[in-house]
């Protein structure tokens, strides 16, 4: 058993470390959020009849509103604005500062009616992750770089993870099915349509070019789909049910680290001193946060997790 729980959480750390890279393959020649919309309606599709012939109760109409709630904040807001800032930012930045995620979260859980307020601990966590997130996009060149950060994409992605972290505090008290992939599959396809419909009024399908797609976007696609999508989700609701939380939530520390390196070896992205500074402070801030959530409640950073890693996760 053991053994089979880590290659399951290998398989995590390679699927959702390495969406970052495959999305910035991808939209080099497709448009986002019609590219994100197709990788969502497919996987969605799968995993919904997969789950429905598996004998899983057809869903309610109140569980589809929640899935349709959830997937618009988590796979249109969320995704789709990682989607649209690889355009403009490299992935493994793109995937440190998905990582701010938590600072979102718990801002929000305390903010919101009868919410959790923060420990001393959660508190040091988000201010170290801060902390982080200014030396990586302080307004001016990065050292060791011969260019600055797109501010535009810095600031879609901390909308993204903003995104992220409203879908995840409502999904917490949500209706959804007892599968954990049923409702993800619901997700998908809630979150599909979303982004098909911003594609629309974007006018992407005005700027699909079929003709000039690549076979390396293709690739992208198709591995965002099959191990973004498909493998990572399978694994990871798979590990849910059979390991302990604290060692399956160990994916959003490497998680970051997957992207970055992999952005370097093979997109060529630069390892700028700025990056090598705020990687290990954001990544050990948000360890931080989650020991210290793991003290609090043993269940509620389950769905959290999940979300906050598929950005894609």
């Amino acid at each position: 058993m053991k053994s089979r729980i880590w290659l399951a959480l290998i398989a995590v750390y390679i699927a959702w470390g390495s969406t970052y890279l495959a999305i910035r393959f991808a939209v080099e020649s497709m448009p986002p959020f019609l590219m994100a919309a197709t990788r969502f309606l497919i996987a969605g599709m799968v995993v919904y009849i997969w789950r429905r012939m598996a004998g899983d109760p057809p869903p309610t109409r109140t569980q589809w509103r929640s899935a349709v709630i959830i997937g618009l904040f988590l796979l249109l807001g969320g995704n789709g604005g990682v989607t649209w800032a690889e355009q403009r930012i490299d992935s493994g930045m793109a995937a440190l500062l998905v990582a701010s995620a938590p600072f979102w979260m718990v801002l929000m859980d305390a903010l919101r009616p009868g919410g959790e307020h923060p420990n001393w601990q959660i508190s040091a966590g988000v201010l170290i992750g801060l902390a982080g997130i200014a030396i990586l996009v302080a307004p001016g060149q990065a050292p060791g770089s011969a260019i600055g950060f797109d501010l535009l994409g810095v600031a879609a992605l901390m909308l993204a993870s903003l995104f992220w972290a409203i879908g995840s505090i409502y999904g917490r008290g949500a209706d959804l099915p007892k599968s954990p992939l049923l409702g993800t599959g619901m997700e998908m396809l809630a979150g599909s349509a979303g982004l098909f419909f911003a594609g629309t009024i974007t006018g992407e399908w005005g700027r699909l070019e079929l003709a000039t797609i690549t076979m390396r976007s293709l690739s992208g696609l198709a591995y965002l789909i099959v191990v973004g999508s498909l493998v990572g989700f399978v694994a990871y609701s798979w590990l849910m049910r059979v390991a302990p939380m604290p060692i399956v939530s160990t994916y959003a520390y490497v998680n970051p680290l997957i992207a970055v390196i992999l952005g370097s070896l093979l997109a060529q992205e630069e390892l700028t001193v700025r990056v090598l500074l705020a990687a290990p402070i954001i990544v050990s801030s948000v360890a931080l946060i989650n020991m210290a959530r793991f003290k609090t409640t043993s269940r509620a950073p389950a769905r959290l997790a999940v979300y906050a890693a598929s950005g894609e996760d």
